[in-house]
């Protein structure tokens, strides 16, 4: 593990870029932690959501997540985009 790896943890803040299956509506912000919600398309042309916002940490991250699968809503992606150090 490099030394990067080692200073993130479970309680790290960072910011996040989901990828949802589907057209998600931006009145949905604040259910979603208040990520900010863009649509597009896939290469497909089918249509995506992206998530993108600063987390407290993964709990908050898990959240997200979990309130996104309530809604109907397929997980493509999560990518970690930057972390508090």
């Amino acid at each position: 593990m490099n030394e990067t790896c080692r200073q993130f943890g479970r309680d790290t803040a960072a910011t996040y870029r989901i990828l949802l299956q589907g057209s998600l509506g931006e009145n949905w912000s604040e259910y979603l932690n208040s990520m900010t919600i863009t649509p597009a398309r896939a290469i497909d042309g089918a249509p995506v959501t992206i998530l993108k916002g600063r987390l407290v940490d993964q709990a908050a991250l898990l959240g997200v997540l979990n309130n996104a699968y309530d809604l109907g809503f397929p997980l493509l992606s999560v990518k970690c985009l930057e972390w508090d150090q």
